[in-house]
């Protein structure tokens, strides 16, 4: 996602005007006007109540993809993140009942096109800790809520801008999406099979891993620098195309000793190797194989049933087409099921591909809780873990608009009832 130069000024745009914003279905829908909002300000009670960063205000400027999942992260945290949504919505072509990266978030509305628009956000940004945003470069400032406007409003702001391309350089004001920026930093051409093109892996590389985590990186840097005697605020310029580069460090060091070739399906880590890969079962299924190390080498050619003489071929790169053979030869020969029965619990490295949908259910993540269930629909649980300020999911998928009222409220912001809220 993340689209840098196409679409509109504020957020992005995969939003859908028709879309009814006031309410989502299932339990939102039962719902009349009154106890939406009794329920925002019971929200508003709890937001920021939990997890390590209790006390952090977090203004979050709409969007779609890297920009609203680094919010999320720092909702989980305990951060109290109000989300400025615009009126006729800017989120995922989905009901935002179930858009999951808006939870243990509040909404506002807030036209920054209106005259008053802008000055709403400034108020917010006055009593701040953090801005996120993920317009193109330059589209903030034209609406009044850039750096300098911001910076001028609260010097101890952190200001985090969410681009795929960066705030400068030739592809800057391009259009783009997760996909794209990988494609050039040369994440992309490492995956997949050597006779294959690249595979896709799906925008959790690009977007959330590339993008958001560097985004919320930057960002509790620079706060914590903001937060001694002599800090001040600051721009966090976080591109996408960055932080994929730079997830690649250890790759370019195996390069540049050799142990790292060019291209895909040829290394150790790139399925080029028969012990670190994915085998198709009898049922159509598949296992992950990463027994690296001898000693769970040993382990997992003793469970799958292979010949002594497969240790040699381990050591020998010009036999592993013929150990990949071997290896698939056997996963073939059972399901998934019953492999996952054979390898469970060992030191062999071994484990079954699930789906999204059975993720929660391995005997692993559920005694972890690794999903939990809000409001009927199954997501994953915040990460990391904290032992003395543990973080929950305190409240579903903020509704726009619905938090108007308690946001100006505890926020001392009471303009924002006015013609530029719903509430």
């Amino acid at each position: 996602m993340a689209v840098t130069g196409a679409g509109h000024e504020h957020g992005h745009d995969a939003h859908e005007d028709g879309q009814d914003q006031g309410q989502g279905r299932g339990q939102a829908q039962d719902l009349g006007q009154g106890q939406r909002q009794d329920q925002a300000h019971a929200r508003g009670q709890r937001y920021g109540a939990r997890g390590p960063l209790f006390g952090v205000r977090v203004v979050e400027l709409a969007g779609i993809g890297p920009g609203p999942f680094a919010a999320m992260l720092l909702a989980d945290l305990g951060a109290d993140v109000v989300r400025v949504d615009r009126p006729g919505g800017a989120g995922l072509a989905i009901d935002p009942a179930y858009d999951i990266t808006n939870r243990n978030k509040r909404s506002v509305l807030v036209d920054l096109k209106s005259p008053q628009g802008p000055a709403h956000v400034l108020d917010l940004v006055e009593r701040a800790d953090v801005l996120i945003e993920g317009m193109r470069p330059g589209v903030a400032e034209r609406l009044g809520v850039g750096p300098a406007d911001c910076l001028a409003r609260n010097p101890k702001l952190v200001y985090g801008r969410m681009t795929g391309w960066g705030q400068d350089g030739p592809l800057a004001h391009a259009a783009g999406h997760d996909i794209a920026y990988i494609a050039v930093t040369g994440a992309l051409g490492m995956i997949g099979t050597p006779d294959g093109p690249p595979a896709v892996p799906a925008n959790l590389l690009g977007d959330y891993a590339g993008g958001s985590l560097y985004l919320v990186i930057g960002v509790l840097a620079a706060l914590q620098h903001a937060r001694t005697p002599a800090g001040t605020g600051q721009v966090v310029d976080a591109a996408i195309v960055d932080g994929t580069a730079h997830l690649t460090a250890m790759i370019h060091g195996m390069m540049a000793a050799g142990g790292w070739q060019d291209r895909r399906g040829a290394n150790l880590l790139d399925g080029g190797c028969p012990f670190y890969g994915t085998y198709e079962t009898a049922d159509g299924g598949h296992m992950a194989v990463g027994a690296l190390e001898q000693q769970f080498y040993d382990r997992f050619t003793e469970l799958l049933g292979l010949p002594d003489r497969s240790s040699a071929a381990r050591k020998a790169p010009a036999r592993w087409g013929e150990l990949r053979e071997a290896v698939a030869a056997r996963f073939k020969s059972r399901t998934r099921e019953e492999w996952t029965a054979v390898f469970e619990g060992t030191d062999a490295c071994v484990a079954p591909v699930l789906s999204l949908r059975e993720a929660p259910h391995h005997p692993h993540l559920a005694a972890r809780g690794t999903f939990t269930d809000v409001g009927g629909i199954t997501q994953p649980a915040p990460a990391p873990r904290f032992s003395a300020t543990p973080a929950a999911v305190v409240g579903g998928p903020a509704q726009p608009g619905a938090d108007t009222a308690c946001v100006a409220r505890d926020w001392d912001v009471p303009g924002l009832t006015g013609k530029g809220g719903d509430a």
